[in-house]
């Protein structure tokens, strides 16, 4: 993936994280080095068969992690852009699925019209829906599978707080949400990859190695 063509100052010091690693769910990492950096965050790139206008929305929450070599707190603007991606790949793929509320009040009796707009589902839902309504595992969540740990409670609510609390606190300014969330993007790349897998895995078996490379369709 392409990020800022930007010339960084020499740090005095290294990037630390604490973050998921090989059978440690919160280790201690240490960025030396732009180049270390760059390769971690592209190594948390969606698959390229997923639909672009999700795929380009999550690489700009990769692109806010790349900047944070400059200052960390922009790590917290790229959990924010990871979860709306997330989000938006979850209507996608159980939209019709999951009951949402008309976004008009309807009268008693009133039939809803073509020209309304579609319902609104809660965020939550279509967390809960992943577990519930397709069966989404750990075990099916590489970070959680590699690293150990759990990460479901986060989805079906039983864990707190659950991503949606996470959005609804990015978004409206949780005074006491301050330092990174371990793992958070890497975490939101597993689900809209497994959200995806049956799309994916649709799209190679017709020999399709990119979303970019499908013909446009014009009317």
């Amino acid at each position: 993936m392409e990020f800022p063509d930007i010339t960084f100052a020499a740090r005095t010091e290294p990037l630390v994280l604490y973050w998921p690693a090989p059978g440690v769910p919160s280790a201690q990492l240490e960025f030396a080095s732009l180049d270390e950096w760059r390769r971690f965050v592209e190594g948390m790139a969606l698959d390229p068969l997923i639909p672009s206008v999700v795929r380009l929305k999550f690489q700009r929450a990769l692109k806010l992690h790349y900047l944070a070599w400059i200052d960390g707190d922009l790590i917290k603007a790229g959990e924010l852009v990871a979860l709306t991606a997330l989000e938006l790949a979850l209507n996608d793929r159980y939209g019709g699925q999951v009951a949402g509320r008309p976004k008009k009040k309807l009268k008693s009796g009133q039939a809803p019209s073509l020209t309304d707009k579609p319902p609104q589902r809660s965020f939550a839902a279509l967390l809960k829906h992943m577990v519930d309504g397709d069966g989404l595992t750990d075990a099916d969540i590489p970070m959680i599978a590699r690293c150990g740990g759990t990460a479901v409670g986060q989805l079906t609510g039983t864990t707190k707080p659950t991503l949606a609390d996470r959005r609804n606190g990015l978004a409206h300014g949780d005074p006491f949400d301050g330092l990174p969330t371990s793992g958070l993007i890497e975490l939101v790349r597993d689900l809209i990859d497994f959200a995806y897998r049956d799309y994916t895995k649709e799209g190679r078996a017709l020999g399709i190695v990119s979303h970019d490379t499908l013909p446009s369709v014009s009317g």
